[in-house]
């Protein structure tokens, strides 16, 4: 097993409720965690991100001006400005198989239910950094592969692909980053 080390990483919390994000950044700092950015709408969270190039983005689905999923959308856009392969982790109230999906097609890393518990923050962020997943780009899609297991890759059916030939790209490692040596 090893330790990451929270000070090295740089996060980006977009959530328009500002106890939520009082909550995270309290969460972050306990994990260790110097550099947490805050931004209260979509709009907001776009500029900070290719102003303070975020390793990790952790972002409320439901926000004034555009929400998280559209704020994921624009951030996997391979010509914006900043890194779009940072992991995002959607939070969400509303935790239903439909949301998820739509969640996973718009290139969000990781999902949490609130309530929120600093276990399930500090797990999602250990899989972004420990578990990268390759990214994936097609026609119709760029972001995180959105299969668990990419090894097993034995599914032929008709919806195997629809986007497709599809590039796979794998994006430098936050575990390099932020191991903890010595």
């Amino acid at each position: 097993m090893f330790r990451i080390d929270f000070n090295k990483l740089r996060f980006l919390v977009c959530d328009d409720n500002p106890h939520m994000r009082r909550i995270l950044r309290t969460l972050l700092h306990s994990f260790g965690a110097r550099e947490v950015y805050e931004a209260e709408d979509g709009a907001t969270a776009l500029e900070m991100y290719s102003l303070y190039a975020p390793d990790i983005v952790i972002t409320d689905w439901a926000m004034p001006i555009f929400d998280g999923l559209e704020l994921s959308q624009m951030i996997r856009q391979p010509d914006t400005k900043g890194n779009p392969f940072a992991p995002i982790i959607m939070l969400t109230a509303h935790s239903e198989k439909r949301r998820v999906t739509l969640a996973r097609d718009a290139g969000v890393t990781e999902f949490l239910a609130k309530p929120i518990s600093a276990k399930g923050l500090y797990q999602r962020v250990l899989n972004c950094v420990a578990n990268p997943r390759p990214f994936i780009k097609t026609r119709n899609y760029f972001g995180p592969d959105r299969r668990r297991n990419p090894n097993a890759n034995t599914y032929i059916g008709p919806e195997r692909r629809s986007g497709g030939e599809a590039e796979t790209i794998h994006q430098p490692s936050l575990l390099d980053k932020a191991r903890v040596t010595g």
